[in-house]
């Protein structure tokens, strides 16, 4: 039975090429830049895309407060849930436009294992150097183009196509796949797949989130955002030395930094894919004029944690030193504040039965041994992996970011990669719910 599932599974899938095809580049034409933020219209198409297809998508707006305290404008994230029983797909109990997290009952519990898969509708802004519309989905030589195809619109297409192909395969399966379509990624996770998960509104067992074909992701560098304030006095510019030059300090603080940043390179992780720590500080503005000492100047630093750190003591320690570096400037008070805290994502226990799957299906369609690795960025799997869910990353994409032009003009995705992920999944999620042998 197994056999003529998988069989069906990829005629099927070769017969909506287009469709899949056409599905992304809707997705694609919708912008959903953040910031700003403002997600909800892209969840608006999307549900519609979902629904034509046949899925029943449970909205879940995040109140307004949050969603604002949080830095957006809106957004609301998508489920869709598919539940398996012995006599095949017994779908979700409805659409539900859903206000909050009290109008939810939360999730239905199966004979088999819940398996969720995770992808986010927000994007970077596009940034100057296109050579194509960045909303344009346009498709040259067999690549599309646009902003959010790699990261990671690709894959509302591989999972929704996966699960559309999994319910119409035949086999006898137990369990569930749900659907996670989020908007925050790009600014942390915590009212996307940390929301869905605090709430209650999905309790899975496993979880895929967005990734790319010719690796399975197993583990990420965590990241932590301060903003650094540091604080003089003002004077005029033909007395500086009645003033005590914010600039100055600020300036003597970030070449300590730089110095912290060289050393780090003698830390290496054990993670194959995970090199060193690093720090870069990306933004900063300060001053009053051009004649005036300036009096307050504030930056921002981006330091990734390696797997093989933890978390809370790199940040006490940094913030420390900053602290340290300022007492050396007279007159200086210098205020630090975190913006974010993201944790590695780790190696864990129960990541192996996906692995296992991922890869046998990969060597199957790939006609290659993709092999578990680390990755030097951040993304929502950690929020999963937090509540002590296995979790890998694993999605349609090329063998790195680079490669793709995640966050840089151009952005693309060979549309081959989009298939063969999506036919690789859909494998995968027969696996894990057991079909007969």
């Amino acid at each position: 039975m197994a056999v003529e599932a998988r069989r069906k599974i990829r005629e099927l899938l070769a017969a909506r090429r287009e469709e899949e095809t056409r599905f992304l580049a809707e997705l694609v034409r919708v912008p959903s830049d953040n910031p700003p933020g403002d997600c909800a219209p892209h969840a608006v198409r999307a549900t519609a895309l979902l629904e034509a297809m046949g899925f029943k998508v449970e909205q879940h707006a995040v109140p307004d407060a949050l969603v604002r305290a949080n830095g957006m404008v809106s957004c609301t994230n998508l489920v869709v849930r598919e539940r398996f029983g012995a006599d095949g797909p017994t779908g979700n109990d409805g659409p539900i436009r859903n206000d909050g997290p009290t109008r939810n009952d939360g999730p239905t519990r199966n004979d088999g294992p819940t398996v969720a898969c995770n992808a986010h509708g927000d994007v970077v802004a596009p940034g100057l150097g296109w050579t194509t519309d960045p909303y344009g989905a346009e498709i040259r030589d067999g690549v599309m183009y646009g902003r959010g195809v790699a990261v990671s619109k690709s894959d509302f297409a591989t999972y929704a196509f996966a699960l559309a192909a999994l319910k119409a395969c035949g086999a006898k399966l137990k369990g569930a796949v749900e659907l996670h379509f989020t908007y925050d990624e790009e600014a942390g996770g915590a009212i996307g797949p940390e929301w869905l998960l605090k709430q209650g509104i999905s309790k899975p067992d496993y979880a895929i989130s967005a990734g790319f074909s010719y690796g399975i992701t197993t583990a990420h560098n965590g990241a932590l955002h301060l903003e650094v304030e540091v604080i003089g006095k003002s004077a005029h510019a033909a007395r500086p030395d009645t003033g005590d030059d914010a600039m100055e300090a600020a300036n003597g603080i970030q070449a300590d930094l730089y110095g912290l940043r060289r050393g780090y390179r003698a830390m290496k992780s054990k993670v194959e894919g995970i090199d060193s720590p690093t720090l870069v500080i990306g933004l900063i503005q300060g001053g009053i004029n051009t004649n005036v000492v300036p009096d307050n100047v504030k930056f921002r630093i981006d330091r990734r944690i390696i797997p093989d750190e933890n978390a809370e003591e790199v940040e006490r320690e940094l913030i420390a030193q900053i602290k340290e570096s300022a007492v050396k400037w007279l007159g200086i008070r210098c205020e630090v504040r975190r913006i974010l805290l993201a944790h590695p994502f780790v190696p864990m226990p129960g990541q192996k039965r996906l692995v296992d799957s991922i890869r046998a299906n990969a060597y199957e369609i790939l006609g290659e041994d993709i092999k578990p690795q680390g990755v030097p960025i951040y993304t929502d799997a950690r929020h999963y992996s937090a509540a002590g869910v296995p979790t890998v990353l694993y999605g349609a994409g090329p063998r790195t970011l680079t490669e793709a032009n995640g966050h840089r003009a151009d952005e693309k995705l060979r549309l081959d990669d989009l298939f063969k992920a999506t036919e690789i999944v859909a494998l995968t999620f027969l696996d894990l719910l057991g079909a007969e042998q």
